[in-house]
């Protein structure tokens, strides 16, 4: 099986290009972006060793699909999908914020309340809730936005009153984000799944706000399995969940959580295998259909012989 962990390609009037943990993003004419999803994988800040057949291809077809499915309710930045691996949308002025909405007290949320904190990102919680427990309404804690290093947790008070983004442009962001997090709820759970938390990022443009990057994917997002929670939930225990926890889980189980010192763990052929299987597993589980695995002799020739026909 093969998998592109790099690109360096040369576009017609491109302007710049951006490399991020995952994904390469080509500007072109300050206009159009080309994203590249990479088979690449990160967990703790750390890009992993080596690449994962098929996740590009399985991680931009969930999010072409989920914009495809919510533009309803918000413009987003997708103009066209060219090839399983890449979007071509809109370039727009990122804000500098993540907008990160809660259903459920779990993950980091759920660590920093069991440290005592009563409060996260300026949202109180109630006294006395366990872990997996579901909020009586989803919370929205935001981070900022980092080119470096870990994202951080800030209030809306504090993202306003800095001038990181305007009261109105907030606000704007904070509505679609509850109505994009109901929507991802409901198709959650026609697939049997629950939409436990994700994370969703705007941008701007000619004075109008788009929903950019990705949507709904098990990177971005935590799903659990309806059936099992409650049973699971009132005996305390581990709810069973699609995202890419397990890829962490098993780095912490051979020692490593991204610290100084430590080495990822030995990646045999049958482990990226196996990873390769638990996304389309994702894919398939998420989006209710059959994932068609794209072949190619030469994939990166094919990107480009793509992008090239869409540009």
């Amino acid at each position: 099986m093969k998998s592109i962990t790099e690109t360096n390609f040369n576009f017609p009037c491109q302007q710049s290009v951006y490399k991020g943990k995952v994904r390469d993003v080509y500007n072109i004419n300050n206009e159009k972006l080309v994203m590249i999803v990479s088979d690449r994988i990160s967990a703790f800040d750390v890009v992993l060793p080596k690449g994962i057949p098929y996740k590009g291809q399985v991680l931009n077809q969930i999010a072409s699909k989920f914009l495809d499915a919510t533009s309803d309710i918000v413009p987003n930045w997708k103009i066209s999908s060219p090839d399983p691996m890449v979007t071509i949308g809109i370039k727009c002025e990122t804000f500098a914020v993540e907008m990160i909405i809660r259903g459920y007290l779990t993950g980091s949320s759920w660590r920093t309340y069991k440290n005592g904190a009563r409060e996260i990102c300026g949202v109180k919680i109630p006294e006395g809730m366990k872990e997996h427990q579901r909020f009586e309404k989803p919370i929205i804690t935001p981070t900022t936005k980092a080119d470096e290093g870990h994202d951080e947790d800030i209030s809306k008070e504090e993202i306003i009153n800095s001038g990181l983004v305007s009261e109105e442009d907030y606000l704007l962001m904070e509505k679609y984000t509850y109505q994009l997090f109901e929507r991802g709820t409901k198709m959650a759970a026609e697939k049997g799944l629950i939409l436990v938390d994700t994370k969703y990022e705007f941008g701007k443009k000619d004075g109008k706000i788009y929903l950019i990057d990705e949507i709904h994917t098990p990177d971005s997002s935590r799903y659990f399995y309806s059936e099992g929670y409650e049973e699971k939930f009132k005996k305390g225990e581990q709810q069973k969940q699609l995202s890419k926890e397990f890829v962490r889980e098993w780095l912490m189980e051979n020692g490593f959580q991204g610290n100084a010192g430590q080495k990822v763990p030995e990646m045999t052929e049958q482990k990226v295998t196996e990873i390769s299987e638990r996304y389309i597993e994702l894919y398939e589980k998420i989006i209710g259909e059959k994932f068609i695995r794209v072949e190619s002799e030469n994939l990166l020739a094919r990107i480009e012989s793509n992008i090239l026909k869409a540009l």
